[in-house]
């Protein structure tokens, strides 16, 4: 439970935050390039965060962990190309890929980092519990 309240509060948080910011922008652009950095913002965090989570497991988890990241990248990419395919050659279309890439990577990060809070006795948390 404590795993996912933090993963509900820290999407709820960031996605507010960059969302006022990149509004005040003026120009299509402006709004294409202000929610590409925030994409290139959260995808930095999700690969701190996947190294910290790949530091605590186990060598045979380092691997599995490793397939699940490529697969979910493919995934997260697949998807947001549909996602953004209605706004496809238009000026919005950049904007809309990158919202897509920042939420999905969001959600990721948000994930990885609920398994650093393992509590001891938590059997659908793989990692071993950290101490506080």
């Amino acid at each position: 439970m404590k795993r996912v309240s933090l993963l509900l509060a820290s999407l709820l948080l960031s996605a507010t935050a960059f969302a006022n910011e990149c509004e005040k922008a003026n120009t299509q652009i402006e709004s294409n390039e202000c929610y590409d950095a925030q994409y290139k913002k959260d995808d930095q965090l999700l690969n701190q965060t996947y190294k910290k989570v790949l530091n605590l497991a186990t060598p045979e988890q380092q691997n599995l962990l490793k397939q699940a990241q490529l697969a979910w990248i493919k995934v997260r990419d697949a998807d947001c190309k549909f996602v953004s395919s209605g706004s496809e050659g238009g000026t919005i279309g950049p904007m809309i890929y990158s919202i897509c890439l920042s939420d999905r990577t969001k959600e990721r990060t948000a994930f990885l980092e609920s398994l650093t809070q393992c509590e001891e006795g938590d059997l659908s948390c793989p990692l071993p519990p950290q101490q506080n």
